[in-house]
């Protein structure tokens, strides 16, 4: 590609230089999904206890560091297999279109590794150091995403994978390390979250089925096709929205947390978004939408805890 033609990818994309180039490559857009999980879970355990502010900071910097330095090996592997290139969408697009080293990216990704670490040694010093196993496997997997022999994002497993790690058991590790006890309600509650946060990872498949599959790739989108996987992200929500409702009823959640339905209102969006759409970049919307229903959620879940923590309804 000569470079007025990546100007051009580059513009149309909104990309900027200088210290914009380093933030895309963070992809800021899915980090909330590594806020949310230790927000709802730390809030679930202050129901139980105050809560200790550091170990809180600290969970929630190692989770955004994790979450990051997946988003750089996703962007170093991919370039590597050939699957990224000028004109890919939703990428930082550090290596393909800014020019920056592969080697550079990679190592920066160990780097955000090595420092969640060790937060993670403070993290066990201040709780257990049974949460160093958990965090080992949950940043294995956060590198086999997709690195490895057999990278799990090329797989119909990688929305399931991406929703327990970064729902289910981040939730549960934030409440665990406040309370140092886990309850099955905690993983129920995770649910909807582990939902929203694999959606993120179907939405992204959605808008790039066609060249996934043209590389190789076999994931849900893949295989549901485009219509399919609207009707499949579709039916997540309902289910993620119902669960929640059916939580609520129970008592197993606060009446407070009726305000999450708010988030609906994102979720119908992204969902129109996808619907009647072919090409990659006029899908964006849609996935960012995703994303923002996740954030959403997930916020409004935490704060409806805190305000049944203050002002009970019931």
């Amino acid at each position: 590609m000569s470079t007025a033609q990546n100007q051009n990818v580059k513009t149309s994309l909104n990309e900027r230089e200088g210290f914009q180039v380093w933030w895309r490559l963070l992809r800021p857009h899915t980090l909330t999904a590594a806020f949310v999980p230790v927000f709802v879970g730390t809030m679930l355990a202050a129901l139980e206890k105050s809560i200790n502010f550091w170990l809180f900071a600290a969970m929630l910097l190692a989770s955004i560091l994790i979450q990051a330095a997946t988003n750089m090996f996703n962007e170093y592997y991919d370039y590597k297999r050939g699957l990224d290139n000028e004109n890919s969408v939703g990428i930082g697009g550090t290596i393909v279109r800014d020019g920056i080293h592969p080697k550079t990216v990679l190592s920066l990704a160990f780097i955000f590794f090595i420092l969640a670490g060790l937060l993670g040694v403070y993290i066990c010093a201040s709780s257990s150091w049974w949460i160093a196993a958990i965090g080992l496997i949950s940043m294995l997997f956060g590198y086999l995403y997709t690195g490895g022999p057999l990278p799990i994002a090329y797989t119909p497993f990688g929305e399931v994978t991406a929703g327990f790690f970064m729902g289910t058991i981040i939730i549960g590790i934030s409440y665990f390390i406040q309370t140092l006890t886990m309850t099955a309600e905690v993983a129920v509650v995770s649910v909807p979250v582990a939902i929203f946060v694999g959606s993120i990872l179907l939405a992204n498949n959605i808008r790039d089925r066609a060249g996934d599959a043209e590389n190789g790739r076999k994931t849900l989108a893949i295989l549901f096709g485009h219509k399919g996987s609207v009707i499949f992200i579709s039916t997540l929500f309902v289910i993620a929205f119902l669960w929640t409702v059916g939580l609520i009823l129970l008592g197993t959640l606060p009446v407070w947390a009726f305000i999450t339905l708010f988030s609906v209102i994102k979720g119908w969006k992204a969902i129109q978004g996808f619907i009647g759409k072919t090409q990659p970049l006029e899908m964006m919307p849609a996935m960012k939408a995703t994303a923002q229903t996740n954030t959403i959620y997930g916020l409004l879940l935490g704060l409806s805890l805190l305000l049944h923590l203050y002002f009970p309804l019931v």
